[in-house]
């Protein structure tokens, strides 16, 4: 007899394809609007697997509700969506899609640095706006990139991609990590450095760790205060590890230069926020990893993943749970 599986999102027929053949497959159909909570909870009663996007909570309730679930497939690097220990506690095991999305984002995450210290969206609103009338010394001006210092707050598979994009800036780079990395210190020519210092040095301070309740809110309005007036501020990873009132305040106040944000504590964010209506911040609607081929490898990983799992066999990338 067929297991069943549910797709809380519309994914590329290739995929489908590949589920179909294996096991019967219900899906949301929607590819722009998440699955309904009640409907959530209804079709998990008696799934043997679900492939889900980071969109979507995945709770205690909604595990409690799940009779025969024995995978949770999260299309996405981070899984701070779904409750862990809830799944680990009735033995459903949960994957993610690391790797495969390391260099597209660190390609977005550099792009937004480069896009938020020249004002390029600036730029060109003013362009199409008609502003443009002259050209003079000081109009738009910017932060230099090259041979400016770069902060890396978490230095894992993308922060170390993005140390490659930055030599090629000749730009000096410092990073925290909660734990040391000297290897890759000597490898890659970098600086540790507490956050503090990384703060208080740093032209550029990128954030690139994964969300958990211990990072809530880890840039706040003391840690902004010890950033440049000249600094730009990227998130590329997961908006609460940003106090957003705090940024705003700082930003507002001139306290640091600008922000380039991919990532927001409510997503979608509401189009009234206060940061959207900053002429210094650049906003993103969480596209670090919005490539076809990247997100096509994502969708394929996260599917194996789950075929992997009722089939009997051990998951490529399985979440490892902290007891």
């Amino acid at each position: 007899m067929k297991k069943t599986v549910y797709i809380t999102r519309k994914l590329p027929d290739e995929i489908i394809n590949k589920l179909s053949s294996s096991f019967h497959v219900r899906m949301w159909e929607e590819e722009n609007v998440p699955v309904p909570r009640d409907v959530l909870l209804k079709e998990i009663e008696d799934v043997d697997g679900l492939l889900c996007l980071l969109t979507e909570k995945i709770d205690e309730d909604v595990i409690n509700k799940a009779k025969h679930l024995k995978v949770i497939s999260n299309v996405a690097v981070g899984y701070n969506n779904i409750d862990i220990q809830a799944a680990s506690r009735k033995g459903i095991i949960v994957t993610n899609t690391p790797g495969v999305l390391t260099e597209t984002t660190a390609d977005l995450t550099f792009t937004l640095l480069m896009a938020t210290a020249r004002r390029v969206v600036e730029a060109s609103d003013y362009l199409r706006s008609g502003d443009w009338r002259t050209w003079s010394l000081m109009q738009l001006t910017g932060q230099d990139i090259y041979g400016a210092t770069l902060g890396i707050i978490g230095l894992g598979r993308i922060g170390e991609a993005l140390v490659k994009r930055a030599k090629g800036f000749d730009m000096t780079v410092l990073y925290y990590n909660r734990t040391r990395k000297k290897e890759k210190e000597l490898e890659l020519g970098i600086h540790y450095r507490e956050l503090k210092d990384l703060l208080q040095q740093s032209d550029f301070v990128c954030l690139l760790l994964p969300y958990s309740p211990e990072v809530h809110y880890l840039i706040g309005k003391e840690e902004l205060s010890l950033m440049k007036r000249s600094a730009i501020l990227i998130n590329t990873a997961r908006g609460g590890i940003v106090d957003e009132e705090a940024l705003y305040q700082a930003l507002a106040s001139g306290k640091i230069w600008a922000a380039g944000l991919d990532v927001f504590e409510q997503e979608p964010v509401p189009v009234d926020h206060p940061l959207l209506s900053l002429p210094n911040v650049v906003t993103l609607p969480h596209i670090g990893s919005a490539s076809v081929k990247t997100r096509m490898r994502m969708a394929h990983l996260a599917s194996e993943n789950l075929i992997n799992v009722l089939s009997g066999r051990e998951p490529i990338t399985p979440v490892i749970v902290n007891k």
